[in-house]
């Protein structure tokens, strides 16, 4: 597949104007509706099967339905992500206004991460062909995994990340608006909400893990994996404002995620030595697996209703505007309007700012 520079270029000035204006779209902070949801989902989802359209047309159906395959594998782990950015923003109680600003910044940093990795596996693969092997049981390890853990899930409280950002950041113990750092007192510190994009952050360069060696077992193509991947993670915000109230009713998703892992894992080691299982046919197992898992789910959880996923142990922070003003709706968070306090950060920086230095090792605590 030779892919000239220009096409390269011109994907990657679609997805920065796609980003641009997805930023502009939502530049005031409000709560996106399921509605709207639904719009901008259709919309991403729009873009990126036009775009296998394109790839189908210009260099033949193999490599369009290698891409589609490579598509399908993101769109459907996503999901996965879906859940757990959900369990992160109910632990930190991020008021809805303020989430897309977050995932927006998760996308674009998600984007750069699995470039790195996807350029990264790709000089593996070129220099390391015996590296295969590696990818291949990894991915059916990692499936064998997720089926037999598949009712477990992220629990922000023992997160090692959160724990180190909790060391290692000074923040202050309220929302101020959509901000990331604010000046509190005349110190420059951080906001709850720089530790939930971290969280984000992280959590991604976790699934990528997974994903860049599963689209990599249905295409060589470096172009294909990473317009798959970037085609795939733009739509997820949408996705997650969308999903975010129903993921409990995706009770059999995670086994039709392990069996396409799997599924992946073992076209892999076949097509190193044995046998090239035809793009077709993967792609039609892999849709098979994901739409039969989906039916069985919304089948056994009829009648359920939408509602948003529950946390022991959030933290309740209070919210405030940017200009530190309570915000209106939230005024039910304030009794008495005592200041927030400074949490975390090493013995030094809290000495050089001026603050107790004995503060609780266990966890973030907000006040309610």
């Amino acid at each position: 597949m030779d892919v000239p520079f220009w096409a390269w270029f011109a994907v990657l000035g679609v997805i920065v104007a796609m980003l641009a204006l997805d930023l502009f779209m939502h530049r005031d902070a409000h709560a996106i509706s399921v509605r709207e949801a639904a719009t901008w989902s259709a919309v991403w989802v729009a873009f990126g099967v036009a775009f296998g359209g394109v790839i189908w047309w210009q260099y033949g159906a193999e490599y369009g339905q290698q891409y589609y395959a490579g598509y399908l594998i993101e769109k459907s782990l996503a999901v996965d992500n879906v859940f757990v950015w959900a369990i992160i923003f109910s632990f930190f109680a991020v008021p809805r206004e303020y989430q897309h600003r977050v995932l927006f910044y998760g996308v674009v940093g998600a984007l750069v991460f699995r470039g790195i990795f996807i350029a990264g596996g790709a000089a593996l693969i070129e220099n390391f062909a015996w590296i295969l092997y590696l990818f291949a049981a990894f991915l059916l390890v990692t499936g064998y995994k997720m089926l037999r853990q598949r009712d477990s899930h992220i629990d922000p409280s023992r997160s090692k990340v959160l724990s180190l950002f909790r060391r290692s950041i000074p923040m202050v113990e309220e929302y101020r608006g959509q901000r990331f750092f604010v000046r509190h007192n005349g110190l420059l510190v951080a906001t709850p909400l720089l530790a939930v994009l971290v969280l984000v952050e992280v959590t991604d360069v976790i699934f990528a893990v997974d994903s860049i060696p599963a689209i990599f077992a249905v295409t060589d193509e470096v172009f294909l994996v990473f317009t798959a991947n970037a085609f795939a993670i733009l739509g997820l915000r949408a996705m997650y404002f969308l999903l975010a109230d129903l993921v409990h009713r995706f009770v059999y998703l995670k086994v039709g995620l392990a069996l396409v892992l799997m599924w992946v894992g073992v076209k892999m080691l076949l097509k190193i030595d044995v046998y090239y299982v035809p793009t077709t046919i993967s792609l039609a197992v892999i849709s098979t697996i994901i739409g039969v898992s989906i039916a069985a789910s919304l089948r056994a959880t009829r009648g359920q209703e939408r509602h948003a996923v529950e946390v022991g142990g959030a933290i309740p922070f209070r919210v405030r505007d940017e200009d530190g003003g309570v915000l209106a709706g939230h005024e039910h968070e304030y009794g008495e309007d005592t200041p927030a306090r400074i949490v975390g950060g090493t013995a030094r920086q809290r000495a050089r700012r001026g603050l107790a230095t004995e503060e609780p090792e266990e966890q973030l605590s907000g006040r309610g």
